[in-house]
Parts: structure tokens; C-alpha cells; sequence
């Protein structure tokens, strides 16, 4: 750790993080804002997350919930007209948090929660920082919400180009994501700042370090067949997520191998996929679970043979890469930047979109033709990138900085600070002394 990093990390900062979604939730950017706060709590920092009104708790974290929609108490929101009364509400709360409590910095996550935090921040001056977690447009289209065409594009295209211009700080999941900044909107280099998801490894773990009796207790009780070879999948259910094109890839593997079966982990649109492997006459080959509990994911995962991500999108991030290399699984992708900067080499990339090349990818690695076949060793190698490369806590130490240099504590002054406490510290533990 370098002097800057541990005169500023010493540093405690009060930080209210702006969580424009239905947190928590066992996906996504949920566990990026999770793993987030719990990497800054664990450096002492004092961190507050507002959100919706409904989600998930999560033990050990300050979370402000805004009032609930009327109507819509137990809706979850992702790309809808619906979502605008949530916002609004959840602008209300913060509002109400900036008014009675001092913040040091406000962490917003997503396009909304920016908007949020730069607006607020302003009025309360508070310095404000961006987790851009992909095009706030490019998802919408991604999800059929909006049209290049429609009325609406041109509109939340400037006002996401707003954003972006104006946040101090951004941080990007993935360097594709900080060149998407740079080339399309205009955003100055030095104010965004690639801070990749990362992936706790003590929490997701390789299949060896579990009691086999346990393990396959468990693959029997999810239902998976004996001597079945097992790809696994964590994550969102939805066309823009590729599941369609999982499904149809598995149908062509299950003409080729009766013994491979699919563990689909995830949600919503569960019995829609249900149906479509009945269509497809897979049903057999395919266990469908469900949501799947985050602290579950870890065991669950550690069932597989090999992990699969089939998404398409150019923008979004894909945290699930890196919990599928922590347990030390080969993975095969559809072939998009960000699969290529989180996998590297030792990824096994399908063509986007391309079905028959993903069920003989598939095949490949399942089955492959000698011992010394690439994929044999990926898993290993890929769980070492991820110790190397994805850590929480370095990231949050790069937070910690960038926190710092917000609200103007340089170096000589955090290394200052931090003096003065240790005297203090001295001069406490004298007077606490018995006299005699």
C-alpha cells in the first residue's frame, strides 16, 4: 500500500449512496452497491444507502427507504413508466437524509441516482461521484423500452449526455465502458476512472474445498441427474440476457449428448422458460430454480461443470463472469468486450448470438478431445486472475482516494490528520490512567 493510499484510507468518510432499484435483490448491480458498502465499512467509512421502498435487507447496512408508490407496494421496477414515480419519491428521502445528517460524499449509482446526487449535492454542496454501470439508453433500447426512432430517445439522450458531462468523478465498470464515455459522450479522460466489479473469493470458492458429501447432496437435491455433466447459469431471466438463445443452444447439444443438463439460476419470466424447454423437448435437461438467494449462489455455482453467460448487451456490465472465475469454473461467453477484458485468454468465446457456436463451445469444454485441451486447466487459471485482478477491497481503496480528493484532503493534510488522532488517542489513554 502506497503512503497516499494508507494516509487517505485512514481517513473515515460519512457517504450516503444514491440506489435507484428495488435493493437488495440477488442480481446485477445489487451486488455491486452490496459488496461496495461492505468493502467501505470494512475501512472504517459510514455508509448510507437510500433507495426504494421495497427490497431486501441486508444485515449490517444503514439502508433509507423511500415512501412506497400507492398502488405499488410490492412492485419491482426496472425499465418503466413507473419508475419516474419511484425516483421522485426517493428524491423526496434524500432531501429529507442531506437536510438532517452531514455527508462527506454522495456515491450515486446508476443514471438516476447521478442525477440525484449531482442536483442534491449541489444544493447541500456536497461533492458527488458516478457508478456508471452502463448506457442509461443503451439499456433501455436493450430492453424494448425505448425505440432509436421514438419520441423519447432523443430526449433521455441528452439528459444522460448531461449527466455524464457533469459528474466530477466517474466510475466505470470495465474499460469498454470508460472508452463508451470518452467516444460517445464526450466526457473528459480524466474524470472517469475504471473501477472494474470485482468478486469477494473467500465467499465463492472452488467445488474441491466443499464436503463432496455435501455437494452432492445438494446436486440431488436441486434434482440434477447422476453422471450428467453440468452447465450452470446465475442471473437475470430475459431475451436481452440471451436466455432464448441458452435454450436454443441447449437444444442442440441435448441432439448430440443426452448427458449434459442445464442449472438455469434465476429470475423473472421463470415459467416462461419453463414452457419454451417443454417446446423445445428439453424439459428433462433443465432444472429451473428460481431466484437464488446471494448467499447461496457460491454452493450453487460450485455444482457446475462449466458457466455460461450469454449476454449480449455492449454497455452493461457482467459481474457473474467474475463469480463463475472465483469458483474456479471455465466459462464460456458469448464474444463482447467486456467478456474479453474480464476473461482474457482464457475465456471460450461463442460468436454474439450465435447459437450453434455456443452449443459446440459448449460440447468442447464439456467433452474435450484430450487432457491437454485449454479449457482442462481455464478454471484454475481464471480463479487466479480473479484473485490478481478483482478484489473489493483494493477498490475500495481506489474510492477512498478519490473520496478524499473530493472534499479536499490532500495527502500532507490526511497525513496530518491522522497524527493529530494518534495524539489524541495518547493523551485519552493517559488521562484514563488510574492516579496513584
Amino acid at each position: 500500500m502506497s503512503q497516499e493510499t494508507e494516509a487517505l484510507g485512514a481517513l473515515h468518510y460519512r457517504i450516503l449512496m444514491v440506489a435507484p432499484t428495488s435493493f437488495f435483490a440477488d442480481y446485477g448491480c445489487h451486488v455491486r452497491i452490496l459488496e461496495e458498502a461492505q468493502a467501505l465499512q470494512q475501512l472504517g467509512h459510514a455508509v448510507t444507502i437510500a433507495t426504494y421502498h421495497n427490497g431486501g435487507p441486508v444485515e449490517g447496512l444503514d439502508i433509507r427507504r423511500s415512501l412506497p408508490v400507492p398502488g405499488r407496494r410490492t412492485f419491482e421496477v426496472g425499465s418503466s413508466r413507473h419508475k419516474f414515480g419511484f425516483d421522485v419519491l426517493l428524491g423526496a428521502r434524500i432531501l429529507t437524509l442531506l437536510a438532517r445528517q452531514r455527508f462527506d460524499v454522495i456515491h450515486g449509482h446508476l443514471h438516476e441516482g447521478a442525477f440525484m446526487a449531482l442536483v442534491l449535492g449541489r444544493l447541500f454542496r456536497v461533492p458527488a461521484v458516478f457508478d456508471f454501470q452502463g448506457s442509461m439508453t443503451g439499456e433501455m433500447l436493450d430492453h424494448g423500452f425505448l425505440r432509436p426512432d421514438g419520441r423519447l430517445y432523443r430526449p433521455l439522450r441528452r439528459l444522460e449526455t448531461w449527466i455524464d458531462r457533469r459528474a466530477p468523478v466517474i466510475f466505470t465498470s470495465s474499460a469498454h465502458a470508460r472508452s463508451l464515455l470518452l467516444e460517445q459522450f464526450g466526457c473528459q479522460a480524466e474524470r472517469v476512472m475504471t473501477l472494474p466489479d470485482a468478486v469477494n473469493c473467500a465467499k465463492f470458492r472452488p467445488s474441491y474445498t466443499y464436503d463432496s458429501t455435501f455437494l452432492a447432496q445438494l446436486r440431488q437435491q436441486v434434482g440434477i441427474p447422476p453422471n450428467h455433466k453440468l452447465i450452470v447459469y446465475l442471473g437475470l431471466l430475459a431475451e436481452y440476457q440471451g436466455t432464448d438463445l441458452l435454450l436454443e443452444a441447449m437444444a442442440r447439444l441435448v441432439a448430440r449428448r443426452q448427458d449434459v443438463h442445464l442449472l438455469l439460476m434465476g429470475f423473472p419470466n421463470v415459467e416462461r422458460y419453463r414452457r419454451m424447454a417443454e417446446q423445445l423437448q428439453i424439459a428433462p435437461h433443465i432444472t429451473l430454480t428460481g431466484r437464488v438467494p446471494y448467499g447461496q449462489a457460491p454452493e450453487m455455482l460450485a455444482l457446475g461443470d462449466v458457466a455460461v453467460s450469454t449476454k449480449l448487451s455492449l454497455t452493461e456490465g457482467a459481474g457473474k463472469l467474475l463469480n463463475y472465475m472465483a469458483v474456479g469454473l471455465p466459462v464460456v461467453a458469448f464474444d463482447t468486450p467486456v467478456a474479453r477484458e474480464y476473461l482474457g485468454f482464457d475465456g471460450v468465446f461463442a460468436a454474439a448470438g450465435d447459437v450453434q457456436d455456443l452449443a459446440e463451445r459448449l460440447e468442447q469444454v464439456l467433452f474435450p478431445f484430450a487432457t491437454d485441451h485449454p479449457a482442462c486447466n481455464a478454471g484454475a487459471r481464471l480463479r487466479a486472475r480473479a484473485l490478481a485482478r478483482y478484489r473489493w477491497d483494493t477498490a475500495a481503496e481506489q474510492m477512498t482516494q478519490v473520496y478524499g480528493r473530493l472534499v479536499g484532503v490532500t495527502v500532507t493534510k490526511a497525513q496530518r490528520l491522522v497524527e493529530q488522532a494518534a495524539q489524541l488517542d495518547k493523551i485519552s489513554v493517559h488521562s484514563a490512567r488510574p492516579e496513584r
